[in-house]
């Protein structure tokens, strides 16, 4: 059976609402998303003929702190508002029991962008991090399974830094987003 996630509607904070009460990294995330711009006319245009269609909600779980979601929310936040897809965003800590059926490799990982049709099951969902940054953490996670091991922080240290060279220096991961975005929507 397909996980439903209608008690959650009407629960969230608009996309608005959600930078406007940042508490940590809204400058840099208000600059992810002025910095957003359409590299692939194709995808711009597919998102907006998504603008017809009344079937699509989007749940974000996402916090402030987390380094992840002001690098990728930004552009999650620009192209669903080319879509017109209605999007509220639930913060972590107040959600964690939504979270905890959405878990990266165990963990609770942020941002989790869910897509729900208007009963709210689940058609599926993208997060935390564009496809070829999160492989680094799974072949990572894969290659060291013991948290307690002496060399664990230096090792995470160093796979957290090969992410962030991985996400490049600009929006290049912006336009990765999108497509991996409209590959999961095509699919409903």
């Amino acid at each position: 059976m397909k996980q439903n996630v209608a008690t959650k509607f009407g629960q969230g904070l608009t996309p608005r609402q959600f930078v406007e009460g940042m508490t940590r990294n809204q400058q840099d995330f208000e600059a992810w998303y002025e910095k957003f711009a359409w590299e692939d006319e194709s995808d711009r245009e597919f998102f907006e003929s998504l603008n017809h269609r009344d079937d699509l909600r989007v749940l974000i779980l996402a916090a402030d702190w987390c380094g992840d979601v002001v690098r990728n929310v930004p552009a999650v936040f620009r192209i669903l508002e080319t879509a017109g897809i209605k999007t509220e965003v639930l913060i972590l800590e107040e959600n964690q029991d939504l979270m905890d059926n959405f878990l990266t490799m165990g963990g609770r990982s942020v941002p989790i962008v869910i897509f729900a049709d208007t009963g709210g099951y689940v058609l599926g969902h993208w997060g935390p991090r564009p496809e070829h940054v999160q492989r680094l953490m799974r072949e990572f996670k894969q290659e060291n399974p013991d948290r307690e091991a002496a060399d664990y922080d230096s090792k995470i240290g160093d796979v957290r830094k090969a992410m962030g060279q991985a996400y490049g220096e600009g929006t290049e991961s912006h336009a990765i987003i999108a497509k991996e975005l409209r590959g999961l929507i095509s699919g409903f």
